[in-house]
């Protein structure tokens, strides 16, 4: 079980497929942009990476943010599948247990992410 004030950030990774979905997603990121300086907006993956089954791009936040920032992606989603995480330094439960999924959940590839025995 891990202790949740080791969390030490959040982590939304934003899918798309279609190019309907590519243009909400690039609104997405140019309102968090916008709207959130603070928020750390990764690179545009046009192929499946990691253990993620579609294309995205992850958004990165604080603890302080999160807040703001979940409320804001909940409200705004416009039908994307968005998957949040908190940052805990084990990887595979991050995406596996600890996940929250905005919209339809995806199919990941938790083998692709390494595990943390403890």
């Amino acid at each position: 079980m891990a202790d949740f004030e080791s969390i030490c950030g959040y982590h939304a990774h934003v899918y798309f497929m279609t190019s309907e979905q590519e243009q909400t997603a690039q609104w997405i990121r140019s309102q968090i942009a916008e709207r959130y300086p603070d928020v750390r907006i990764g690179r545009w993956h046009e192929r499946p990476v990691g253990p993620h089954s579609q294309p995205m791009y992850q958004l990165a936040f604080s603890v302080a943010d999160m807040p703001s920032v979940l409320p804001w992606l909940m409200c705004n989603q416009r039908g994307l599948s968005i998957l949040i995480h908190p940052e805990t330094r084990d990887a595979y439960r991050e995406h596996a247990e600890y996940a929250a999924w905005l919209g339809t959940p995806l199919p990941l590839n938790l083998g692709a992410l390494p595990r943390t025995t403890s």
